[in-house]
C-alpha cells in the first residue's frame, strides 16, 4: 500500500475538479482526500494499492471536462491506513 500526495496546477479551481477527483478515487478504490488551495492549486492525498494510486494520479493530468491541467506535483509519503473513504474537504 502506498500513500501520495499530490498538488494540481492550472485551472483546477471552479472546474468540479474536486468532485471528479472523488469519483476517479472510489473507482479505483482509493481512498483519502481532495481540497482546493487558496493560492488557486488542488491538493489530495490517495492511499491504496499502487496502481490503483497511479490510475488516479494519471486521471489528474486529464482533470474534470473544463479543466486545464498545468502540472501535477507528487511527493511521497508514508502510508498510515488512516482513511475509510474518499472525501472532499475544506479549502485552506
Amino acid at each position: 500500500m502506498v500513500r501520495k500526495r499530490v498538488l494540481i496546477s492550472g485551472r483546477v479551481q471552479g472546474v468540479y475538479f474536486r468532485n471528479y477527483t472523488r469519483e476517479a478515487a472510489l473507482a479505483a478504490g482509493v481512498t483519502g482526500w481532495v481540497r482546493n488551495r487558496r493560492d488557486g492549486r488542488v491538493e489530495a492525498v490517495f492511499e491504496g494499492d499502487p496502481e490503483a494510486v497511479e490510475k488516479v494520479i494519471r486521471w489528474c493530468w486529464k482533470g474534470s471536462p473544463s479543466a486545464r491541467v498545468e502540472h501535477v506535483e507528487i511527493k511521497n509519503e508514508e502510508y498510515a491506513g488512516e482513511f475509510r473513504d474518499f472525501q472532499i474537504i475544506a479549502t485552506v
